[in-house]
């Protein structure tokens, strides 16, 4: 007979935006403040966020003034600047006052409004210590294949100590880090899942193809 696991409160949840790269690619601009249907991205996707959270925050390196006037809580890297979404993830973990922080990239506005219930079901059902998406993408020869999206991650605020070493220790890499503890994969490829909602906006065309998709639930 299968162990039950207690179920976790969306209360329970801090959302947090990762909104603290460089946008190189992106020609160097603040990629978090670009227009998004009227809205400044990280804006969309923060209120987005907060629809599935008790919680929310954003870690950002710079024009902090503009992120801090969507309402919640910004938080630079804590060591050094643009270090990667590792950084982000231990601002969050660091500042984060409720049992589990999810983590969202500011470019990928198109996520799924369910996400988050997903992400805590798995990770309640598996006792896990990290829940992450695994999303389709072209597979090279006309079809799809799931893939992990490291940056979209549930994890147990009490992961912390560990993300500190790891990063004292000169990681980067998230998979290298979430490698190292129970993880489950939460597949979004199932019947009514829309294939674009993992899609992320890299360069200008990007964010305005983004813009162009029909508005979905």
């Amino acid at each position: 007979m299968a162990t039950s696991h207690a179920d976790i409160a969306l209360e329970d949840i801090t959302g947090l935006v990762l909104a603290g790269g460089r946008g190189s690619r992106m020609g160097g601009v603040d990629k978090g403040l670009q227009n998004f249907n009227g809205v400044p991205l990280a804006l969309h996707t923060l209120l987005r966020l907060q629809l599935q959270t008790g919680h929310a925050m954003v870690n950002a390196n710079r024009n902090l003034a503009a992120y801090e006037s969507f309402g919640v809580p910004v938080w630079p890297d804590p060591v050094g600047d643009y270090n990667g979404p590792l950084s982000g993830f231990l601002a969050g973990l660091e500042r984060c006052e409720t049992p589990y922080l999810v983590t969202v990239p500011c470019d990928t506005p198109l996520f799924p409004l369910d996400m988050v219930p997903r992400l805590a079901a798995a990770l309640a059902r598996e006792d896990a210590d990290i829940a992450m998406v695994a999303a389709p993408e072209p597979d090279g020869h006309g079809g799809n294949t799931l893939r992990s999206q490291p940056v979209f991650c549930l994890l147990r605020v009490s992961l912390l100590e560990s993300l500190v070493a790891f990063t004292h220790n000169g990681g980067r890499k998230i998979d290298a880090w979430t490698a190292q503890h129970t993880t489950v994969l939460v597949p979004f490829d199932a019947p009514g899942d829309d294939p674009l909602a993992f899609s992320n906006a890299n360069t200008v065309a990007e964010l305005r193809a983004l813009q162009a998709q029909p508005a979905r639930p």
